[in-house]
């Protein structure tokens, strides 16, 4: 099978900033043929989401973008569903300056389960991230992004299919440069900008027409929020939604 013979698609579990329920937090899966092959990172809410959409399945790989507990906190509980299940090692890639922070936040607790003494890394194969990796028959490429202080969080990039960005300020260095034309850009957006996020009005400063263009918005705050982006002119995801790369 070709690369071009699979049908790739982005699922949103949520595209919400970590403060409302009604939106979720912040997470997606790719699909190739309708089959969940990549989750990108896992919050409060994303595995039962995921159950939901895949009929009681866990993820079978993960792709963490930043440690920030709206995006990492349910891999505690994948560890202990993976371990219940006697699953093999889940495939988990991180950037390796993040690993000892992941490590410190979800895995230096000791003993996390009674039965066998099961901690924290049995549940997951690590695979530390430079630059690139390989999952299943494609090659991811990660970047750096701006969010809080630097080298803290990165967005992935399967080349010529989709460019999602993580948590970050706008970052046109990326997208002017590194993005490619035929790639859909998945882009946190809420209406107001802040040090670590971006907003609606930096949209239009930092980014080109035809980068515009390309943008699917998502972690923002609410409802109101999305409608206040689609209002101004662009695409927004939705927790549920499917998009076709």
């Amino acid at each position: 099978m070709t690369r071009n013979s699979v049908s790739y698609s982005l699922f949103f579990t949520g595209t919400g900033s970590g403060g409302n329920l009604s939106v979720g937090s912040s997470a997606a899966v790719l699909e190739a043929d309708d089959k969940p092959i990549l989750l990108i990172d896992c919050g409060p809410g994303t595995l039962n989401a995921f159950a939901e959409r895949y009929q009681g399945e866990l993820p079978a790989a993960i792709f963490i973008t930043h440690c920030h507990l709206d995006h990492i906190a349910d891999l505690e509980i994948l560890t202990v569903r993976a371990r219940l299940r006697n699953l093999a090692p889940i495939p988990i890639f991180v950037p390796v300056g993040l690993i000892q922070l992941l490590h410190e936040r979800l895995a230096s607790y000791p003993g996390q389960m009674a039965e066998g003494d099961h901690d924290f890394w049995q549940s997951f194969q690590l695979r530390p991230v430079s630059d690139s990796f390989r999952s299943g028959d494609e090659t991811f490429r990660i970047h750096p992004t701006r969010h809080h202080g630097p080298g803290s969080s990165f967005a992935l990039q399967l080349p010529g299919r989709f460019f999602y960005t993580g948590d970050t300020r706008p970052v046109p260095e990326l997208l002017h440069h590194v993005s490619i034309d035929s790639e859909t850009i998945f882009h946190d957006c809420g209406t107001i900008s802040n040090p670590s996020h971006t907003g609606l009005e930096d949209l239009e400063r930092e980014y080109r027409e035809d980068i515009r263009q390309r943008l699917v918005l998502y972690h923002y705050a609410d409802a109101t929020a999305a409608g206040q982006m689609r209002d101004a002119g662009y695409k927004v995801a939705s927790p549920g939604e499917r998009h076709i790369i």
